[in-house]
């Protein structure tokens, strides 16, 4: 089916409106048409005699036909969807002639042995007659419907993007502001503490970390190189705290360097490992960050803090998330062998 509604003008085809008009026209005409031909007073006379059992089983099948067509040419559609324009017109077309045929075939069936009267060869003619009428009115009514769904949802997209554009503009006013003050608070303090050597690493790695972090926020992947080089300034970081307590081991083969994953995902996965285990002289935390066929696997010997951990929960929900949004591929988490492993594809 045609989208009705473009993006730059919310207008009906023309052809839709030709259409409606058309059956209009040839609806109210249809009793003079008949009348032209003397067809109505052949009908009535031949018509069976009025009565309640007539009355309610010409209703029900009334009914029954006008909520079955609009159900197929409306909700029921969806189930073959995923099929080409031609295949679909073609399933749709064979399913309301079915339909047609089958409620006139039942109604002819059913109505001598509800009503006690058999309808006349004139009278069962007029009858497919009507119930194509009907078919038909409730084709077109079934397609106002779903363009009149269409343009619903399409006014809820774009409302919806409308939001996000607010909000996006209201975050990059935002991030005008702190990333010059950081910067500057930082260069100030780096400034004061210059004769500590110590200290001025620690500022220019945390100033180089606070820069890749803003600058991947506009990227949805980065390659390895620079994620290992990111990890690398925040691994000084947690080393400045630990010291020898904390050890990370990394060996990733050289021909995945250019491959691409979410950004921060290695460092996440370091920081789990670093708030959720005790980190001692007695037990020292040992990361083991390597590759093997075409994954990258982040260990470490699970030692369970007895210390409260201040933690959401959700960020390796969040990164499976981000994985599968990007790569299509989720990550593997498992605690087997008292060994905390996380697997990420990179094929």
């Amino acid at each position: 089916m045609k989208i009705l509604f473009t993006l730059g003008e919310r207008k009906i085809k023309h052809t839709v409106i030709l259409k409606i008009a058309l059956l209009i026209a040839v609806l109210i005409n249809l009793p003079r048409t008949l009348s032209l031909f003397d067809i109505t007073k052949k009908l009535v006379d031949s018509f069976t005699e009025v009565s309640i059992r007539d009355i309610i089983v010409r209703f029900l099948f009334l009914f029954l036909m006008s909520l079955v067509s609009l159900e197929l040419n409306t909700n029921w559609k969806n189930i073959y969807a995923r099929y080409s324009t031609f295949l679909r017109t073609c399933i749709t077309i064979v399913l309301n002639t079915i339909l047609f045929l089958g409620i006139v075939q039942l109604l002819v069936s059913i109505y001598p042995l509800v009503t006690g009267q058999k309808l006349s060869e004139s009278e069962t003619g007029f009858m497919y007659f009507v119930y194509f009428v009907i078919l038909m009115i409730t084709i077109f009514i079934a397609r106002i419907l779903k363009y009149q769904m269409i343009h619903h949802e399409d006014l809820l997209e774009n409302e919806k993007l409308k939001q996000q554009n607010l909000q996006k503009e209201l975050t990059a006013l935002k991030n005008q502001i702190n990333p010059h003050f950081l910067f500057n608070s930082l260069n100030s303090l780096n400034s004061i503490v210059r004769d500590n050597k110590d200290a001025t690493t620690f500022i220019k790695e945390l100033s180089f970390m606070y820069r890749y972090i803003l600058q991947s926020g506009e990227r949805d992947v980065v390659s390895l190189q620079e994620e290992l080089k990111f990890l690398d300034s925040y691994v000084h970081l947690v080393k400045t705290r630990y010291r020898d307590r904390f050890a990370i081991n990394i060996a990733i083969d050289d021909k995945y360097l250019q491959r691409e994953v979410p950004p921060l995902a290695l460092q996440l996965l370091v920081e789990n490992a670093v708030k959720h285990n005790e980190i001692s002289e007695k037990n020292p935390l040992q990361v083991s960050i390597y590759s093997k066929n075409e994954i990258i696997y982040v260990e470490n010997e699970i030692r369970q803090r007895t210390s409260f951990v201040d933690s959401t929960g959700n960020g390796l929900m969040n990164l499976d998330k981000r994985y599968f949004l990007l790569k299509k591929q989720h990550i593997s988490i498992s605690n087997k062998e008292n060994i905390f492993r996380v697997k990420l594809p990179i094929n």
